[in-house]
This record gives C-alpha cells, sequence and structure tokens, in this order.
C-alpha cells in the first residue's frame, strides 16, 4: 500500500492593509484566481485528497475554500493553529496523525518548502521547486500503509505545478 501527499503553499496573499495583522491577511486577486486552478487541476489529475490540514490563518483557510470548492465531494477538514508558519519537523508531526490515503496540508513558507525538500527522494527538475512559490503543489506518494511511518528522503515524486504553468 501507499500514501498520497498534496503539499500546497497557500495562494498569493493581501498586503494592502498595514493594519493587519499577517494571520488576518486574505488572498489577493490573483491569490483568488490560482486557488481554483490548483483545484482543478487536482481534479483532472486524480490526485483529490480524502482529509485535509491547513493552516488557521486566513490565507490558508481562504486557499482551501477557494480550492476544494472544485472537489467533487466534500473533504475531512483539519484548521490547525500548528501549521502557521510550522517548521517541517512540526508539519511531519501533524502529517503523522493523518488518516487518509491521499492527505492534502497547506502552509506556509519556507516551512513548506523545506519540508517539501526533505520528504522526496529526489526534488523536481523545476527551478519554481526550491523557490516554493504561493500555490505551489507538490504530490508525492509514500511506500507506507501509516502516515505515522513515513520518514524524510521516501517520498516519490508524482508531479509539482506552479499556477502560471495552468494559466
Amino acid at each position: 500500500m501507499s500514501l498520497r501527499l498534496v503539499l500546497t503553499r497557500h495562494a498569493k496573499s493581501d498586503w494592502d492593509n498595514p493594519l493587519q495583522s499577517d494571520h488576518e491577511r486574505p488572498l489577493n486577486q490573483r491569490g483568488r484566481r490560482a486557488a481554483p486552478l490548483i483545484g482543478r487541476w487536482l481534479v483532472e489529475n486524480g490526485y483529490l485528497p480524502d482529509e485535509a490540514f491547513v493552516s488557521d490563518a486566513a490565507r490558508t483557510c481562504e486557499t482551501w475554500a477557494r480550492l476544494s470548492a472544485e472537489f467533487p465531494q466534500p473533504v475531512s477538514t483539519h484548521f490547525e493553529p500548528a501549521l502557521y508558519h510550522a517548521s517541517p519537523d512540526t508539519m511531519l508531526r501533524v502529517l503523522q496523525t493523518a488518516q487518509g490515503d491521499t492527505v492534502m496540508m497547506i502552509g506556509h513558507n519556507p516551512g513548506i518548502a523545506a519540508f517539501a525538500a526533505r520528504l522526496l527522494r529526489a526534488p523536481p527538475k523545476e527551478d519554481a521547486f526550491a523557490r516554493y512559490p504561493t500555490c505551489a503543489t507538490l504530490v508525492a506518494d509514500f511506500p507506507a500503509e501509516h502516515w505515522r511511518d513515513i520518514r524524510p528522503q521516501t517520498g516519490a515524486l508524482c508531479a509539482f505545478i506552479i499556477p502560471r504553468a495552468l494559466e
């Protein structure tokens, strides 16, 4: 059996209101366009999650709402405060609690880029992978029966996409 992870950075956020805290920042227009593109791409490629872990920041919640609106059915979703600007170690601990076969996680840089790089046996060839731009999405498979058993550098790359490639 194998497990699949869909790892997405939040879509582009709005910096227009200097009085808003970082945690409260919503998506900007570009981000609101990008999230559904990724959602449709996931559907078209059969990468639908059955469970999702989402940082509780406004921009990650809005990314999830716009992205998952493209899915044909609801997904069991956990809004996790621990994923807000989480380190790779924290992301791994959260992931290891998952129960689904295909799990999606939406978080923030720099942690999400470092987590993606740590999980894979070999990174994708795309230059964008190291930057992990907004709404970048990695799909990786792991040779494990339970998420608690996955380890760094065991993930096999299935796909890596950025919204610009879909426009």
